[in-house]
């Protein structure tokens, strides 16, 4: 099984300049804040939709979601 594992911190930072805490951002985008932090973490990945109305919400144009969804941790394979 191959298995990526991806750095959020970049998303993580937009959603605490943007949101007062994870868990209305989770509300913004239709998700339970416990959904939200097991995809944080790289257990669960993120959806098309999911990641549609995250750029949607944070109000970001469709060409950085690679900076903010697809950037490889360092160090893992």
């Amino acid at each position: 099984v191959l298995s990526v594992t991806f750095d959020f911190s970049k998303l993580r930072g937009l959603i605490r300049e943007h949101f007062e805490n994870q868990e209305s951002f989770a509300n913004a985008i239709g998700m339970s804040a416990t959904s939200l932090s097991v995809k944080l973490n790289n257990k669960v990945p993120f959806s098309s939709l999911e990641i549609s109305k995250t750029m949607e919400v944070l109000g970001l144009p469709d060409d950085q979601i690679d900076n903010i969804f697809f950037v490889r941790k360092c160090g893992k394979p």
